[in-house]
């Protein structure tokens, strides 16, 4: 089959890699269609990943057909379209052991640790599968998996109806939280310094957009929010960011991280303590796959028009350098098989 392997930062290559040839006890044998090009795929790229290990088959943005079940699956039949869960758990430490095996202690991510989509075919345990609907397009379904991101976002946060939330970062991850933060009722205040993303922002439904390249943050937040965002959440994944929410955010209020930086952050202790702020990291995601489908099914998740190119597989390579030019129209690029 053909895969794509990133050799080593900035080496990308196609290249033929015997496939799995059936479908093992419990398992699915997916032919892949579709599979997105995410910002953690582009630090593998870049090389900036902090955990990504090389050689490397990238993509944990992974859709598909299911061909073929191994004895002992029942809830996957063959021809069903399906998503890849990319969290791959032991089951056994703390963090599984109390419901939260996207925080495992021993945490594998397909595409990251282990080999992920960007090849022909995979082989995965039936409990890593979700059926799609099939008038889903392939590549819009991609997009499931960064609206699980959000969701999971959402459930950190405790994000509620009564709150007002900062989405600092208007990009890709920015505009899923928007979509994934309206279904709560909470009032949306975005903030970025590119004028064509806020203007998407607001489009989705953000009630106020700040650019913050141009004007105080935190004197339109006084202007816009009472107290401050109770919810502040990091889109951006600067290292000045989380010393900027502790600053803007309202005394008692929650700031969500979702970053991989790893540059110190300096963040005043006072401003945490004096505020009694929650900080919390939210890390892929925590079984929201079936709540997105779901939202999906219902017609409250919209996923058509995220996707702004699709690249056939065999240009792949292409399809990194382009969405590596920093062009404005690039919103999210999706290989198609």
């Amino acid at each position: 089959m053909l895969q794509l392997l990133a050799k080593e930062p900035m080496s990308l290559a196609m290249t033929q890699a015997k496939g799995p040839e059936a479908a093992g006890p419990g398992e699915v044998l997916v032919k892949v269609k579709a599979a997105g090009i995410c910002g953690s795929d582009m630090s593998i790229y870049r090389g900036t990943s902090p955990v990504a290990t090389y050689p490397r088959v990238m993509g944990h943005e992974t859709v598909g057909i299911a061909e073929e079940t191994g004895e002992g699956v029942s809830r996957v039949k063959a021809g069903d379209h399906v998503i890849v869960d990319q969290v791959l758990a032991c089951g056994e430490c703390y963090p599984c052991s109390i419901g939260r095996p996207n925080a495992c202690s021993n945490l594998k991510v397909r595409g990251v640790h282990v080999d992920g989509g960007y090849r022909e075919y995979m082989a995965v345990k039936e409990d890593a599968l979700y059926v799609l609907p099939k008038d889903l397009p392939f590549t819009d379904a991609v997009m499931i998996e960064p609206m699980s991101i959000a969701f999971q976002v959402c459930s950190r946060g405790e994000i509620t109806k009564d709150d007002t939330v900062l989405v600092l970062g208007a990009g890709a991850l920015g505009k899923s939280l928007i979509r994934a933060i309206l279904l709560t009722g909470a009032t949306i205040i975005a903030a970025d310094t590119v004028a064509r993303r806020l203007e998407e922002a607001a489009e989705l439904g953000a009630r106020h957009c700040i650019n913050s390249g141009e004007e105080s943050l935190a004197e339109k937040l006084r202007e816009c929010s009472r107290w401050g965002p109770t919810v502040s959440i990091d889109a951006a994944g600067f290292a000045e960011s989380l010393s900027l929410l502790a600053d803007v955010t309202s005394n008692a209020g929650r700031i969500v991280t979702t970053g991989f930086l790893d540059r110190p952050s300096q963040v005043r202790q006072l401003r945490i303590t004096a505020k009694e702020l929650d900080i919390r990291g939210s890390r892929l995601q925590n079984r929201k796959f079936e709540e997105v489908i779901d939202a999906c099914r219902a017609g409250k998740i919209k996923l058509e028009g995220s996707v702004s190119h699709v690249v056939p597989f065999a240009d792949a390579i292409g399809a990194f350098e382009l969405a590596d030019s920093g062009k404005e129209d690039i919103k999210k690029a999706v290989l198609a098989m």
